[in-house]
């Protein structure tokens, strides 16, 4: 939700959303632009000049705020594509969303003068994109704005990635519950997003809140501790990353509640692996 750097948040880290999957054969892909670009943008620069394929979940603004600050816009060698829904309620395009954040306002470099070579793509659902030896799918997960959750599928390992995410059907009702795109049909919802999962090799998975926290936070599109372990069980996934930490949260906090919620849902050698998602994280699938 917001960047919180500093001793407290060592461990875990304190940028917001963004994650690099490399290909066999070395291809970039993105996954979200939050203040974690930053650094990656840093690294992309010293190594070999690669496209890159930047895919977007929503433009919530955590999720976005590192792309004026991303170098690879600034280099004119560069070649980037940016993927991402367009929004259904605005019809405001990925780019003009983007554009928005970087406006005269807000940012001294407009996104229409940045040097590199940059194009945009509106996602829609379902929609694949190849990207040499990697296939990425589009699934839509329930927010309160549009919000696209990715698969990145090599042939033989799977990657899913939800973006925000709260579960239609929440597991507490109050009387004043906000609609979210999906309330039409919550149990097909949960049913397309289960089987977006099914079998995945490594899900990382929106799980921002307790039990207790989520009681007052219905209609903020994050899920639980409990949802994301009962999901990911459901799904069959082998490794499970928990993130989007609530930002108020230290890293001791964090491990506390973590531990608690795998004592609490009686997690076992034959369930999926969890762990809590950390900064600058190497995993080969």
């Amino acid at each position: 939700s917001i960047a919180v750097p500093g001793q407290h948040t060592r461990r875990y880290g304190g940028n917001t959303t963004c994650l690099e999957i490399r290909g066999e054969h070395d291809e970039v892909v993105i996954l979200d632009a939050g203040t974690g670009i930053f650094p990656l943008g840093q690294q992309l620069l010293s190594r070999e000049s690669k496209p890159i394929h930047l895919f977007i979940t929503h433009t919530h603004w955590d999720h976005i705020q590192g792309l004026p600050m991303f170098k690879p816009l600034f280099d004119p060698n560069a070649d980037i594509t940016i993927y991402g829904p367009r929004d259904p309620v605005s019809g405001l395009d990925i780019r003009e969303r983007l554009a928005l954040q970087m406006d005269r306002h807000f940012f001294p470099v407009p996104l229409d003068r940045v040097p590199c070579a940059l194009r945009f793509v509106d996602m829609s659902e379902a929609q694949q994109v190849h990207i040499g030896s990697l296939e990425v799918t589009s699934c839509l997960f329930n927010h309160p704005i549009v919000n696209f959750g990715y698969r990145v599928d090599d042939g033989a390992k799977k990657f899913v990635f939800t973006g925000d995410h709260e579960w239609p059907k929440e597991p507490h009702s109050l009387g004043n519950e906000r609609p979210t795109i999906s309330t039409s049909a919550p149990h097909k919802q949960r049913a397309n997003s289960i089987n977006f999962m099914r079998d995945c090799d490594v899900l990382v998975i929106d799980t921002a809140y307790t039990e207790e926290e989520y009681l007052t936070r219905h209609g903020w599109g994050h899920g639980t501790f409990d949802s994301s372990i009962k999901a990911a069980r459901e799904a069959g996934v082998k490794k499970a990353f928990l993130t989007h930490h609530e930002p108020s949260r230290t890293d001791d906090m964090l491990d506390h509640v973590f531990q608690e919620a795998l004592i609490r849902n009686q997690v076992e050698d034959h369930d999926p692996t969890f762990l809590l998602a950390s900064e600058g994280t190497e995993v080969q699938i």
